[in-house]
């Protein structure tokens, strides 16, 4: 039977259980629920804006999108939604996905993080920033009709999530700070981890090795 939860049905297909199993065993319950209120809350956005995305490429790409967070996907030299993206695309390789699908689902969780640019592209990059967007930042929090916040929520809870979710991020990727130059993530190291300062982007084009 299919899971609906706030009018929105999760999909049911078998990659979908699979992309459900791997975040299941790979991420925290934090993590584990808050992938699941990007789906949800990426899809009623959707809804409201006009936009229409594939739901399983939707899903993939919000299950997917902190995997870089996690103990098992984590790198180092690369940007945490990097990692994500590029175990989404083995994933959706393995199984047979088309490229231009890959493509999509890498771009959604690739750009989740960086301001405006989703939204001008396909939905599934958008509402992947949507989601996410509603879900850490409130961002079209007040859009929503609270019976559907409240029934998203009842079925992934979020207690202490501010304070937790920015505790996996300093965790994330505080061992590779260089990787946030450029991103709101060095926002999270400069609060949480004494001594570090962000690349300065003026600095970096005044100490180059251009004469002038």
């Amino acid at each position: 039977m299919t899971e609906t939860i706030a009018e929105i049905e999760i999909p049911d297909s078998a990659l979908a259980a699979e992309a459900t199993e791997l975040v299941r065993e790979a991420a925290s319950p934090l993590l584990f629920h808050h992938s699941r209120r990007v789906f949800l809350f990426g899809s009623l956005q959707g809804r409201r804006l006009g936009l229409r995305a594939d739901p399983e490429l939707l899903y993939v790409g919000a299950m997917f999108h902190d995997l870089g967070l996690t103990e098992t996907y984590r790198r180092t030299d690369q940007r945490f939604e990097m990692d994500g993206a590029d175990e989404a695309r083995r994933f959706l390789t393995a199984h047979g996905v088309p490229e231009t699908d890959i493509r999509l689902v890498w771009e959604a969780i690739a750009l989740h993080t960086t301001p405006e640019v989703p939204y001008r592209l396909e939905p599934e990059v958008a509402l992947v920033t949507a989601g996410v967007e509603t879900d850490v930042l409130g961002i079209g929090y007040g859009e929503l009709a609270p019976e559907q916040i409240a029934e998203v929520t009842a079925a992934h809870p979020r207690p202490d999530f501010k304070r937790q979710i920015l505790a996996a991020f300093t965790e994330g990727f505080k061992d590779r700070p260089d990787t946030t130059f450029g991103t709101v993530n060095a926002d999270v190291l400069e609060h949480f981890v004494p001594g570090f300062r962000h690349i300065d982007f003026v600095e970096v084009i005044e100490n180059s090795d251009w004469p002038s």
